[in-house]
């Protein structure tokens, strides 16, 4: 087998790895991080942060500063995991990923809002508080939150799956269509209340899909659906279950549902539900109940009606600006 050599002739080193298996380290780093960023509750996040007096967000952190606040972390979730935390790894893990996700600069600091939204979006916890905790750390003193803290805070979060090339598949990186559209839901221009930003993200707006999606992904991971798929006949299903609104007990495992794998009784264009954790029976009912009034419908009738599984944002280019 050839060695791969690449030369960077400005920097004068020289590299041995394969771009590849670079990027795949890259991937199993990031993956490793997720699992152990998955044992840190919110609360215990928060309580460091409070710990260090971080206050101020807008305050520019360096990297020891950094260090210190995430050996704290690490420190205390080896209490409760010592099996599972390395606290050296994790740290140098978590600051590698903080340093790629918000200093693309590489100017060695980042911002303490930005440290926070990293955090708490990969952290512990019920989605509803993952969105109280995200919104509290740029609303104002009276907890209410106007179009450039909420721009803010988008534009802290988009850099997440920006950092993995993904920025356009959620609107892009221009947060104006997303505050407007997080405004219009609520029918006023001022400001918002926490209710009202949680309710706009219970419609999983395009910019911060990736978030309960990240969710969904880590609840399928172990979940086994008692339900066979028509497709390749898997029984029972791992992972995410894809349930026909169209027909009766039609189901399609997640391997075939992502291949684009179809029967000739069933096209892609008939609608579906994503089930993450095993139905409950009040599901099943509803389910049930969308079948009986998508029998009398007919292919061409979902091709001309297509629905989305998130809320889309306009990203025309507007002339208004967000207020300062």
């Amino acid at each position: 087998m050839k060695n791969h050599c690449s030369e960077n002739h400005e920097q004068q080193t020289t590299s041995w790895d394969h771009p590849k298996m670079t990027q795949l380290f890259q991937s199993m780093g990031l993956f490793l991080l997720l699992s152990i960023m998955d044992l840190m509750e919110l609360s215990i996040a928060q309580s460091v942060f409070d710990q260090h007096k971080l206050t101020h967000n807008g305050q520019l952190l360096e990297i020891p500063s950094i260090i210190n606040c995430l050996c704290t972390i690490y420190h205390e979730l080896q209490q409760v995991h010592p099996d599972l935390v390395n606290v050296p790894l994790c740290v140098d893990l978590c600051l590698n990923w903080l340093l790629k996700v918000y200093d693309s600069d590489r100017s060695g600091k980042v911002q303490v809002l930005s440290m926070k939204i990293g955090l708490f979006s990969l952290s512990k916890g019920p989605l509803k508080d993952k969105y109280k905790y995200l919104f509290a750390e740029v609303a104002g003193a009276a907890g209410v939150c106007n179009q450039r803290q909420l721009a803010l805070l988008l534009h802290n979060s988009i850099q997440i799956p920006h950092q993995l090339g993904e920025a356009a598949a959620f609107g892009g990186s221009n947060m104006e269509p997303s505050v407007r559209s997080c405004f219009q839901n609520v029918g006023r221009n001022d400001v918002i209340e926490l209710q009202q930003f949680v309710d706009w993200m219970h419609l999983e707006p395009q910019s911060m899909v990736w978030l309960p999606v990240l969710h969904r992904v880590v609840a399928a991971e172990t979940a086994k659906h008692q339900a066979k798929c028509n497709i390749c006949k898997e029984c029972p299903m791992v992972g995410f279950r894809y349930r026909s609104l169209k027909h009766f007990n039609y189901n399609v495992c997640q391997m075939c549902f992502f291949s684009g794998r179809i029967s000739k009784d069933h096209h892609l264009s008939y609608p579906m539900v994503e089930y993450c954790t095993p139905t409950t029976s009040g599901e099943d009912v509803r389910d049930f109940t969308k079948v009986l009034k998508n029998k009398f419908r007919s292919k061409k009738y979902f091709t001309k009606h297509p629905r989305l599984g998130y809320l889309p944002v306009q990203t025309i280019l507007e002339e208004e600006h967000l207020e300062t």
